[in-house]
């Protein structure tokens, strides 16, 4: 399954959940193109039927079925620039 970080469920909550977006809101993550070589990460009103969904901390994840399988084992966490944009990092668990 995969692991969020606090400060990734954080950044999540801040860009999915707000007085004008559903309870059912939540980050989509999906393959940006067909080759499912890139993920996208795109706010979500809601899981599509056949999402996997992950919740950690208040945040809400949808994960399309390419993009479960592959982040099944990782660790999702942010980093925040100088200017406070988020950049979403995918990591292998240190053991």
């Amino acid at each position: 399954m995969l692991i969020v970080t606090g400060t990734a469920a954080s950044a999540i909550c801040h860009l999915s959940c707000g007085p004008d977006l559903p309870d059912s809101a939540g980050m989509r993550i999906a393959p940006l193109d067909d080759e499912a070589s890139l993920l996208a990460v795109t706010p979500a009103e809601r899981p599509a039927s056949t999402d996997e969904v992950v919740e950690a901390e208040g945040a809400r994840l949808f994960l399309d079925s390419a993009a479960a399988a592959y982040l099944h084992d990782k660790v999702l966490d942010v980093r925040l620039d100088d200017h406070g944009t988020v950049s979403f990092l995918i990591n292998a668990p240190t053991r």
